[in-house]
């Protein structure tokens, strides 16, 4: 009990660093961006969701300082993932659902595909569909049930009935 307790704050402050990491990105200071989360990397790399994530907008950070607009050409599934993050990200839920179900096609087992849709679908209001596959990504990686019962955005579910029993919160 005491290592799933220390699990859920050092994941409490990984996800705080994210946060304060984040703000000069949506303050589209790209280059104090890059510092911030190339150190928040450094720091949580244990954090493998916010890593891959804070990856991701290091990436956009460095095409932007480039003068890059387009997306580059999305092939693998962790391609698609990467971007339908994003996009969930830019509130553009329509785009984030075909790159995240396409990036499940292509890799049907990784766990992070299936919160990443689960998350998506909370936003959109689509309790049903999101408690499935959140119980799809702890099936494939019990991780996320610590990382669900911390996620804000599943915030409107923690009193959930189901939402409990999936997550295993008594």
């Amino acid at each position: 009990m005491k290592d799933e307790k220390a699990k859920k704050d050092e994941y409490q402050k990984a996800l705080a660093a994210y946060a304060e990491a984040l703000k000069e990105f949506r303050k589209g200071k790209d280059e104090r961006a890059v510092e911030s989360l190339k150190s928040f990397i450094g720091k949580y790399p244990a954090e493998r969701e916010l890593v891959d994530r804070a990856k991701l907008y290091v990436a956009i950070c460095a095409a932007r300082l480039k003068g890059e607009k387009d997306v580059p050409p999305l092939k693998t599934a962790d391609d698609y993932y990467q971007y339908g993050i994003f996009k969930t990200n830019a509130l553009d839920f329509e785009e984030a659902q075909k790159l995240l179900e396409k990036a499940a096609k292509l890799s049907p087992e990784e766990g992070r595909i299936q919160y990443a849709l689960a998350d998506l679908h909370c936003l959109m209001g689509q309790t049903e569909v999101s408690l499935e596959y959140l119980r799809k990504a702890i099936q494939q990686d019990k991780f996320f049930r610590i990382l669900a019962q911390n996620e804000t955005n599943f915030e409107p579910l923690w009193e959930d009935k189901k939402f409990k029993i999936i997550t295993r919160i008594a």
